[in-house]
């Protein structure tokens, strides 16, 4: 596959991290949502950056420096994705009071919208 990784992977990864280490503590995102927020690149279409996109965001959660809160994003079902580590990222969401139903975590409940949510939030206290 031409697009087995993003062109300039290393600042892609930057961007995914600078957008994780925004997830507030209780709340989670989604690997495609993440990648919904970062622009796509020079030469990805946009259909080859949908398809690819949160695999590239898996990558770079793989990846991660030490401060990245990587255990806040899951995948698109609202599950914890079945690898290594898997039982540890359950444990540290649950730490923060995220509740799993059947295994699914609720993104009403506890899914982050983006920065933006971040802001609108603030301004209503």
């Amino acid at each position: 596959m031409r697009f087995t990784s993003p062109p300039n992977q290393q600042a892609y990864y930057e961007q995914v991290w600078n957008l994780v280490r925004q997830i507030p503590k209780g709340r989670v995102a989604a690997y495609g949502q993440i990648a919904q927020m970062i622009p796509i690149p020079n030469g990805v279409d946009f259909e080859t950056y949908k398809a690819f996109s949160p695999r590239w965001v898996g990558g770079a959660m793989a990846a991660c420096p030490d401060d990245v809160p990587w255990q806040r994003v899951i995948n698109s079902q609202g599950k914890i994705s079945d690898r290594p580590g898997a039982e540890r990222q359950r444990r540290l969401l649950e730490e923060e009071g995220i509740v799993f139903n059947k295994d699914r975590v609720d993104f009403k409940r506890y899914g982050w919208r983006g920065p933006r949510d971040d802001a609108r939030q603030e301004s209503l206290f």
